[in-house]
């Protein structure tokens, strides 16, 4: 296993991203989309854990166009606040072309075998979404994905299977919207919603706040599973 940063060409200039190989190519490959802190040492160490699992795992520096290279920890308010503004400055649109032409990019990579699903965490839970809806993931999965409930009536554009975990007590998705994502979603024969009662966002950003391993162990085993079923065979 190795792990690199990388450049990916795309429609609007290029961008790096972090790519972790597994021992035994070609092999289905997953990118990992960030939270709000950009390509930090949590999600290198999720592509490194992909790639131990036996997937090329890809993480692409979604922030590019605002500033390139970010690498920011949730244990400062200074960081917080950068990454808050990073956030607010982010446009969703352009952050889905990036995403679709890093599958494609990954897909052709001579270390793929030609299925490429996502990942995403926060921000990128929401772009996990957008990716069931907007490209050709062969399978996605979303954590504690903030806002999705404005975006439901995409969900008409999912043809391939999706997963969400959603936090019971996220403080950043609030019970209203966590019922609408419910009723927009759990007829939909795509789609797979988990719910943890009584855990708060992020629970699953080891080192975070409000990590709960037991719970975190729960759901990245239900993705592995979902993976292993979608991208394997």
């Amino acid at each position: 296993m190795s792990g690199q940063d990388i450049q990916i060409s795309g429609p609007d200039g290029n961008f790096s991203g972090y790519l972790a190989l597994p021992e035994q190519t070609p092999a289905p490959a997953v990118v990992l989309l960030q939270e709000i802190f950009g390509v930090n040492a949590d999600m290198r160490a999720k592509c490194d854990a992909l790639a131990k699992e036996g997937y090329v795992a890809f993480c692409p520096d979604l922030f590019w166009r605002i500033e390139p290279g970010i690498q920011l920890t949730d244990k400062t308010e200074a960081e917080w606040a950068r990454a808050f503004e990073l956030f607010n400055a982010f446009s969703v649109d352009n952050g889905m072309k990036d995403i679709d032409t890093s599958i494609e990019a990954i897909r052709g990579h001579q270390a793929c075998s030609g299925k490429v699903g996502t990942i995403g965490y926060c921000l990128g839970g929401q772009l996990a979404y957008l990716s069931a809806t907007r490209t050709k993931s062969d399978a996605s999965v979303g954590y504690y994905g903030v806002a999705i409930a404005n975006r439901l009536d995409e969900a008409k554009s999912i043809s391939k299977p999706l997963m969400l975990h959603i936090a019971g007590k996220d403080e950043f998705v609030p019970a209203d919207q966590q019922v609408a994502m419910h009723e927009g979603l759990d007829d939909h024969p795509m789609t797979q919603l988990h719910d943890y009662p009584e855990m708060d966002h992020a629970f699953a950003r080891t080192d975070g706040t409000h990590y709960d391993r037991d719970n975190a162990v729960l759901a990245d085993g239900r993705t592995m599973s979902f993976l292993a079923q979608h991208l394997r065979f």
